[in-house]
């Protein structure tokens, strides 16, 4: 990958990323001061998960940065250094959780309306822009996602309707990543097993509340 077209890969996801922020601003029904809030956060952990990017990169070529440090930057940040920046990444959240400083909770929700934003209008450009059929099925999973939220977010908690957006993004996705040759999210080509790790988490994450609500159910 050339500094150029690094560039012009940078660029699209700025443009993304805004229209994403853009976006859940004007949808949300939150006060001025909750949305800036949460966009600051959002905005925060993608500024660590870009470090995280770069951090991944290098100690995937540590060789090559030990030798020539700046010949580290024609390196294309693969799908390797993509899942450390997501594993990083949720240390960081749950470490800020741990310590009060975030409620996970509204960060995810602000979190997965700017995710789907920007990836809607990502993939749009990659179709539009460059040719790139691939990604009209992706793009038709967010557009269904994004319907989702709206239908249903006044009926059900903010949790569950969390966890079942990250359920059915995931479950698309793999199901999207085993039929189609490549599968990416971003730019990133993402592995089945990205998406199969994702969806046993949360459902640990479904059995761990349903014990947590019996335990309660049963103090009383």
């Amino acid at each position: 990958m050339t500094i150029s077209s690094i560039h012009f890969s940078i660029g699209i996801m700025v443009i993304s990323f805004s229209m994403g922020f853009l976006i859940y601003y004007f949808i949300t029904d939150l006060t001025k001061e909750e949305k800036k809030n949460h966009m600051d956060k959002v905005l925060g952990q993608l500024i660590n998960f870009v470090i995280f990017i770069w951090i991944g990169k290098i100690l995937l070529n540590i060789t090559t940065f030990i030798v020539d440090p700046i010949a580290i930057l024609s390196y294309p940040s693969n799908s390797h250094a993509f899942y450390l920046a997501v594993l990083f990444s949720l240390v960081t959240i749950v470490f800020q959780w741990k310590l009060g400083r975030i409620d996970v909770l509204l960060f995810l929700n602000a979190f997965i309306h700017i995710f789907l934003s920007a990836s809607f209008m990502y993939e749009f450009i990659q179709i539009t822009w460059n040719g790139n059929m691939y990604s009209i099925g992706y793009m038709g999973l967010i557009t269904l996602l994004m319907i989702v939220i709206v239908i249903i977010r006044d009926f059900i908690s903010l949790y569950w309707l969390n966890l079942l957006i990250i359920l059915l993004w995931t479950i698309g996705s793999f199901a999207l990543s085993v039929r189609l040759p490549i599968m990416m999210v971003f730019g990133f080509t993402i592995a089945p097993w990205f998406f199969a790790l994702i969806f046993l988490i949360c459902l640990l994450q479904i059995i761990f509340w349903k014990k947590k609500e019996g335990a309660i159910s049963g103090g009383n």
